[in-house]
Order: structure tokens, then C-alpha cells, then sequence
């Protein structure tokens, strides 16, 4: 890397947010404090009714970019609507938007794929296994999700086994994420799993912690560990939010790196560079004010100029990269990926994100039989019934358990 300039008072690499740095990072992530809570349940509403718009919109004889900009707009749309006055005592409104782009991955791309509409050619057909892959946040708490669906025809032989087995090991995932446990117990899990179902989990898929403005904090879960992909031991505790994501395949689960356009992108905050060329500084001069620390698509700005600007930035590593991966042709690869965070008062967790299962059935299932028996375990909320009050009673009773 070329030794780094000193930049000019207005040298655009110097705008980066400063809002996570100004912020106490624990204050700003304290789950006791219900304003942040309420935030991080709207975002996953909206992404959660985002989601079921897409899924809608699978059919055969539709572009994958048509998906990919119904997604990013109907985000657009949804929180135009919320928080739109400034806060008491902030000069600012609260930022709010797409925290991971709406990516459509088909039968055996593992991810990342949300093409430009000048360049996209694939068209779904029926029986196609699609991947929806989208993330919103409000005042840069985040909630993402990702759902595996069918186009047209229903989920057979193979499809099926590799859809349930994913959809399981996210349900295990679920039950299994509370105060003390550790991520190698829910990797373990997900290769038992993957197993029943003679599936893969697939190499270098993490699930990670989320904080505010961060999609990516430091506790990781692997869905694979291998001799050369492994993770630091961490424990969840109270007040963690985690995207889990589950990634399954019908194949050896280790994907390459396709000749397809990297277009998705995060700010890489650590490193800064004195950019050339004027394509390259416009570009990250529009980043930064849209999407300072959160994931974008090259599609969600002037395609040419962005295309351009992107490289030189790139290079310089001021972003990282989210490559399109894929397994081999034949393969089918599916994924399930939720929100979920533990409350510090109880120790439960509550999911933020996901939608009702996939129909369809496969012939196999989870062996194990622990396993099967967390996954009978139902995780809806019981609600605690109100004391009756007694006949003729003088109105002194009070409820009990309010919740």
C-alpha cells in the first residue's frame, strides 16, 4: 500500500460517522432501556414485512434485480414513515435505512448476489431454490433476516432435505441461544443436524453479535469449524444480539468465489487513504453520507459512477467486500437467518426476525435425540392468566404477573 498522504481539512477520507465514537458503547446498547428495544423491534417488523413482500413476488419469469429493488424499496419506503421528528435536545433526525441490501441468491450461490439492473440475466424459473437476504436498522439498531422459498414448484427430493435441514438447525439455534451457552455447542448442533439430513453446513458462514452500528461484533458463531476456520470460545450473555445464520448445502459446502460482480460493500473504518482519482473520491464522499457503517449495493447509487469509484477505494481497502459465492452446478443451497437477543432481566431470548416455516416435507430428519427433543420444545409465549376476581369482591384485588 502506497505510504498515506496527509490530508486536507476537507479531505473526504477523513467523513466517517462519529456518532458509535461519541456514543458510550455500553449505554448505547443496553437492552434495559426500552427506546432501544422498541427500535430494534421496528426494525425487524419492517424486515420482516419486507421479506413477505418479496417472497410474494417469486414467480416464475421474474429478473432476480426486480426482487433485489422491490426489497431495497419497499425498506425505503417503511421507514420514511417512522421517527421523522428530531429527537429533544439532538440537532439531528434518527438515521434510519437498509442495514444489509436485499440479495437474491438461486440454487447453489451461496450469497451476496444483488446484481445491477444493467448487468443482471437471471431470470427465475420453476422448481429455482431462492435465497432472500435483506437487513434494516432504526437509529443504527439492526434486524436481518433471510428465508429460503421456492419459485413455483413445491420443495422435492434434495430441495427439501436441504430447506428443513437448515430450517431446523435455525429452530435448534433459537431454543439453544439463551444466557451461558457457548457457540460451540450451537456448532456442534448444526453439524449434527446438517448430518440427519445428509447436508453441509457451509464453510465460513458466521453468525455474529450486532451492536449499534456494528453488523458485524466481535463474538462469532461458525456454522463449520475446520482445521483452518475456527473461532475465538465465547459465551452468550444477557443484553447480546446475534444474527444467526444458517447456511445449508445438498453439496461439500465449500463455495468459491464466482467471476460475478462484487456489489455489496461496507465501509472499512479502520483505514484511511488520500483517494486520486475523482470518480474514487465522489463515490466515497456519497457513501459516507448514506451509508457510513452499514452494508450497501452498487446498485443503490449512478451505476457507472459507482462501478468506477468502487475500485480504486477497494484497493486501498477502504471497504470490504461481500463476494458472490457458489457452490457447484447441481447443488442446492438454502438459508435461514434471524435476529435474536437476550433480555438482561430475565435471561430469555426474544427473536426479532423470520417468518412462518417452508412447506414442504422432507423423508429425513434430526436423529439425535436431545435434539429432537429441545426442537419439540415450542417457543411461543405463554401468556400468564389474570386472577379471577372473587364474587362480590370490593375491587382491592390486583393483578399479578402484569407483564
Amino acid at each position: 500500500m502506497p505510504k498515506k498522504e496527509e490530508e486536507d481539512d476537507d479531505d473526504i477520507s477523513d467523513i466517517v460517522s462519529d456518532e458509535a465514537e461519541e456514543e458510550n458503547e455500553e449505554e448505547s446498547n443496553d437492552l434495559n432501556k426500552a427506546d432501544i428495544v422498541t427500535k430494534y423491534r421496528t426494525a425487524g417488523t419492517i424486515a420482516n414485512e419486507v421479506l413477505a413482500q418479496v417472497i410474494a413476488a417469486i414467480k416464475p419469469g421474474v429478473k432476480v434485480v426486480e426482487l433485489c429493488a422491490l426489497g431495497d424499496g419497499a425498506v425505503d419506503e417503511a421507514v420514511s414513515k417512522i421517527y421523522n421528528k428530531k429527537p429533544k435536545g439532538d440537532e439531528k433526525k434518527i438515521e434510519k435505512g437498509s442495514a444489509f441490501p436485499t440479495c437474491i441468491s438461486v440454487n447453489n450461490c451461496v450469497g451476496h448476489y444483488s446484481p445491477l439492473v444493467t448487468e443482471d440475466k437471471i431470470i427465475l424459473e420453476e422448481g429455482d431454490v431462492v435465497k432472500i437476504d435483506l437487513g434494516v436498522h432504526v437509529d443504527g439498531y439492526i434486524a436481518v433476516v433471510a428465508h429460503t422459498a421456492m419459485c413455483g414448484a413445491a420443495a422435492e427430493g434434495r430441495k427439501a432435505d436441504v430447506i428443513m435441514a437448515a430450517w431446523d438447525a435455525a429452530e435448534l439455534a433459537q431454543r439453544m441461544f439463551k444466557d451461558g451457552a457457548t457457540n460451540e455447542e450451537i456448532t456442534g448442533m448444526i453439524a449434527k443436524v446438517g448430518e440427519s439430513y445428509q447436508c453441509t453446513p457451509v464453510e465460513g458462514v458466521l453468525s455474529h453479535q450486532m451492536k449499534k452500528h456494528v453488523i458485524d461484533a466481535n463474538k462469532v458463531i461458525i456454522g463449520k469449524a475446520g482445521a483452518d476456520q475456527q473461532v475465538q470460545k465465547c459465551t452468550i450473555e444477557k443484553n447480546d444480539v446475534f444474527a444467526i445464520d444458517i447456511v445449508m448445502s445438498t453439496g461439500d459446502g465449500k463455495p468459491k468465489q464466482s467471476e460475478l460482480r462484487t456489489t455489496v460493500h461496507k465501509r472499512n473504518l479502520a483505514e484511511k487513504y488520500s483517494l486520486k482519482m475523482k470518480a474514487s473520491r465522489s463515490f466515497f464522499s456519497e457513501v459516507n453520507q448514506r451509508f457510513p457503517t452499514m452494508p450497501f449495493t452498487l446498485r443503490a447509487g449512478d451505476e457507472r459512477n459507482w462501478r468506477m469509484g468502487v475500485v480504486e477505494c477497494v484497493k486501498h481497502e477502504l471497504f470490504t467486500e461481500y463476494p458472490v459465492l457458489l457452490e457447484k452446478e447441481g447443488v442446492f443451497v438454502a438459508q435461514f437467518k434471524f435476529t435474536i437477543a437476550v433480555m438482561p432481566t430475565s435471561g430469555n431470548a426474544i427473536r426479532l426476525t423470520g417468518v412462518p416455516p417452508p412447506e414442504c416435507k422432507s423423508e429425513l430428519s434430526v436423529q439425535d435425540e436431545a435434539l429432537k427433543e429441545l426442537l419439540s420444545q415450542s417457543t411461543e409465549k405463554k401468556k400468564k392468566s389474570k386472577p379471577k376476581k372473587k364474587k362480590g369482591g370490593g375491587g382491592d384485588d390486583k393483578e399479578e404477573d402484569k407483564e
